[in-house]
């Protein structure tokens, strides 16, 4: 079983990139591609793709910049209340320590609604690694065309050359403001992601649907931060509390940066699948290109902001065919790999997958 979930893997890369299966490359464009060619060559095979700033440079909030003056954003969405997640350490919707019993908890963030200019002030001053706090506004559901509507002009409203490929307008176009402690824990999504960064750079980790197993997806109980009171001259205090009743919520618990020694072998001892296989596909996506990132694609998202000490983006979240390919994926999924996942790794790959762990920290 190990040798032929392994030969998936190396297949199913060996598809996605020709150039080599560790190669860990994404295809780049350098001008947008035909509804047929996007159909053709990168939604029908599942595989991801970047497109350069090409598709981008007319839309006002990138070819006359309004989306990196604060003025004018603060001026369009004066009066404005806008839904802000806040969270300790900049890691919702993450696996987290439980906080009234052992093991390990999903952590959702504490959801705030306040003054657009307000807003922007705490993502931008959370941003520093003092601050008690961390604000991201990442409200996913479909954003731009609510809360923020009276910029939604600035951007297009769907991608033409998408829409045309999957035969359908984006389902929700969600608006993404965050700092450089703003972090996306792996997870998939069912839609096909149209992912376009206006402002500062987005990291991410990429992962296969055929590899699943090594994300080790399990089930934890569900919790909520809540703000419990305000401290040292006004500061928000947050603490996780458990939902009651409980319910329990599917989550990836591997961390692929671990922030210390000890973490990297917890890690490590964990997730060996994740830590001691072939290194996920790693890409930037810059302010002006567009990442399209297929159905059920695992993801894990970091960014660098701009001067203002923001990253900006837009995603287009169409849906996907629920065809065939989805039934083989879940088949896969349904296949109980606990022989791979015991599998002991020997020191010298512990050794190998720690400093490769230590080496990639961003």
């Amino acid at each position: 079983m190990e040798e032929s979930v392994r030969g998936l893997w190396t297949e199913a890369r060996e598809l996605i990139n020709p150039l080599g299966a560790e190669s860990g490359g994404i295809e780049r464009l350098e001008s947008p591609p035909s509804p047929l060619q996007f159909l053709r060559d990168f939604v029908s095979p599942n595989k991801p793709v970047i497109v350069s700033s090409a598709a981008t440079r007319h839309w006002p909030a990138i070819s006359r910049s309004l989306w990196s003056d604060d003025a004018y954003l603060c001026r369009a969405l004066s009066g404005r209340s806008v839904s802000v997640h806040l969270t300790p350490d900049g890691r919702a919707d993450a696996v987290v320590p439980s906080p009234s019993k052992d093991g390990l908890c999903f952590a959702s963030a504490f959801v705030q609604s306040m003054d657009f200019s307000e807003a922007l002030r705490l993502i931008e001053t959370t941003g520093e690694d003092s601050s008690p706090v961390v604000a991201y506004a990442q409200q996913q559901d479909d954003c731009l065309r609510g809360e923020y509507a009276i910029v939604a002009g600035d951007v297009d409203a769907h991608i033409p050359w998408a829409t045309e490929a999957v035969g359908c307008l984006p389902e929700a176009v969600n608006l993404w403001i965050g700092n450089a402690r703003s972090h996306t824990s792996y997870h998939k999504d069912h839609y096909e992601n149209l992912y376009a960064v206006i402002t500062g750079e987005k990291h991410f980790l990429l992962l296969p649907p055929t590899e699943v197993h090594r994300l080790y997806v399990r089930d934890y109980p569900a919790a909520r931060y809540i703000a419990s009171s305000k401290e040292n001259g006004g500061e928000l205090k947050l603490e996780l509390e458990l939902e009651d009743p409980e319910t329990m919520v599917p989550w990836c618990g591997v961390d692929p940066y671990p922030a210390s020694d000890e973490a990297v072998s917890d890690q490590i001892s964990s997730f060996p699948l994740y830590f001691n296989g072939p290194k996920p596909f790693q890409c930037t996506v810059r302010a002006g290109e567009i990442l399209y990132l297929p159905s059920m694609w695992f993801h894990h998202v970091t960014q660098s902001p701009d001067e203002n000490g923001r990253t900006i983006a837009v995603n287009y979240w169409y849906d996907m065919q629920f065809d065939l390919k989805y039934a083989y994926y879940n088949f896969l999924q349904s296949i109980n790999l606990k022989c791979l996942s015991a599998v002991a790794s020997t020191q010298g790959e512990r050794h190998n997958a720690k400093q490769d762990c230590k080496s990639s920290d961003p």
